[in-house]
């Protein structure tokens, strides 16, 4: 018998933590054009990551936008 690989789920959730994972990170723009999500749900879901206890980082590039990154994990929300 072989061994099959399972493939990794290729979510749009998991398409997001990988981009804001960059050294880079990801901008709101770049975060709705990987997932085709409307505005409020891409803050809704960095909302959600940081509710999950991931510390979020926002820098502002050299362009003038404003991008996301995970800088470590903060203390679990007590909400």
């Amino acid at each position: 018998m072989t061994k099959q690989k399972t493939a990794a789920r290729k979510t749009k959730s998991a398409t997001v933590n990988r981009l804001l994972r960059r050294a880079k990170g990801a901008t709101l723009g770049e975060i709705e054009q990987a997932t085709s999500w409307q505005p409020h749900s891409c803050r809704a879901f960095l909302s959600g990551v940081r509710k999950q206890g991931i510390a979020l980082a926002k820098e502002e590039r050299a362009n003038g936008e404003t991008a996301y990154k995970v800088s470590g994990e903060a203390e679990p929300c007590r909400a």
